[in-house]
């Protein structure tokens, strides 16, 4: 198998996270246009995540936020965006690098985009692992709320001003649809 020198997965990936931070800087700026809201999971451990250890130690690994009504301060710049939310009616700032974005998710369209988390080892081709899985290449996966993980409950529904909270990442999936990872087929 061919090695990629380009790294177009890698490529692709940072131009995926680029959808995002465009779509958060014209919120920052402008609000959200129509019904338009954002689920955005994140890995909470990644380099640059800033967040209470109050929610570090409630979502020690993966947090989902929503960004729909109730949130303030949303700022955005190059490297993450920051914003204020209320989480069980204590207000906290989070900090999120874009590369800590595991997934983006707008129900109002259908758009959804998810991403591998980046790894040291992914500088390593895949071909020089033997039997490995290539875990380098992120997935875009178009969702419906039915198969999201993270979209089995309604969004909030409170007053605008109030703040936007969390939903845990490792709820269980609702409906009939799962995304179904392939790694999962593969002998070890």
């Amino acid at each position: 198998m061919a090695v990629d020198h380009i790294r177009y997965d890698l490529l692709a990936q940072q131009a995926l996270r680029g959808v995002v931070r465009n779509v958060l800087t014209d919120a920052a700026k402008n609000g959200l246009p129509g019904e338009h809201h954002f689920y955005i999971a994140f890995d909470t451990q990644a380099q640059g995540v800033r967040m209470s250890a109050r929610l570090r130690e409630q979502y020690p690994q993966e947090m989902t936020i929503i960004l729909q009504h109730q949130f303030w301060d949303l700022t955005v710049n190059n490297d993450g965006f920051e914003v204020g939310l209320s989480f069980g009616g204590i207000s906290e700032r989070l900090t999120v690098p874009f590369e800590a974005i595991k997934g983006f998710f707008d129900p109002s369209v259908q758009f959804g985009l998810q991403f591998e988390a980046d790894r040291e080892d992914a500088a390593e081709p895949a071909a020089a692992l033997p039997n490995a899985p290539d875990k380098r290449v992120k997935k875009t996966v178009p969702r419906t709320p039915s198969d999201h993980p993270v979209l089995a409950s309604s969004p909030p529904t409170t007053a605008p001003a109030a703040a936007s909270g969390a939903v845990p990442a490792e709820a269980p999936p609702a409906g009939s649809g799962e995304v179904v990872r392939l790694d999962r087929f593969r002998k070890k």
